[in-house]
């Protein structure tokens, strides 16, 4: 099933045209992708292997779960459809920032969010054919081995660069510790 998505200029702003993503994604048209890290209690990171059955990225791992946003959507309900439908939990997770990324298939504006979930997800067989939680200097060694997707690198680089200057905010309006609820864009 292709799924229709809305193109944005390069300043993340809705054009009002739906276009299919596989058409995006020819043309290299911007549209957006909701992505989330997703840690436990104990601070560490779930990663996964994409299923060999999906079109874009077969067998990679990823340190993020997501998908486009659909018509409509907003980046945070977006996020929180994909775990649904991914990993099978219900959550409202964080954006904490965007940026037009250049890597992957096409150009794409991606929302970076992150949430803590719990230990026990179900994931979707269809999407996810395995799932793991690593700690933070096992998933660096991971990522210089494994074959991750292009997005993986990207984000997590940023997301990292972030949280070592201690820049990393939460933009949930129930979230006290946010301190202000301007995305983090690193492309501006």
């Amino acid at each position: 099933m292709d799924e229709p998505v809305e193109r944005v200029d390069d300043q993340d702003r809705v054009l009002g045209v739906v276009v299919s993503r596989r058409q995006a994604i020819r043309e290299s048209w911007l549209h957006r992708v909701a992505v989330t890290v997703c840690s436990d209690v104990r601070g560490r990171i779930l990663v996964h292997q994409r299923s060999e059955q999906l079109s874009r990225f077969p067998g990679l791992y990823e340190v993020m779960v997501g998908g486009a946003v659909d018509v409509g959507e907003s980046y945070e309900q977006a996020a929180a459809r994909e775990l649904a439908e991914e990993l099978g939990i219900r959550v409202l997770p964080c954006l904490l920032f965007t940026f037009l990324n250049r890597s992957g298939l096409s150009p794409h504006w991606l929302g970076v969010h992150e949430t803590v979930v719990p230990d026990a997800v179900a994931a979707d067989p269809d999407e996810v054919a395995w799932h793991g939680w690593l700690t933070e200097p096992e998933l660096r060694s991971a990522l210089l081995e494994w074959r991750f997707t292009p997005d993986s690198h990207e984000a997590f680089s940023r997301y990292e660069l972030r949280r070592s200057l201690g820049r990393v905010q939460a933009l949930c309006p129930d979230d006290p510790a946010a301190e202000e609820a301007v995305p983090w864009n690193l492309s501006r």
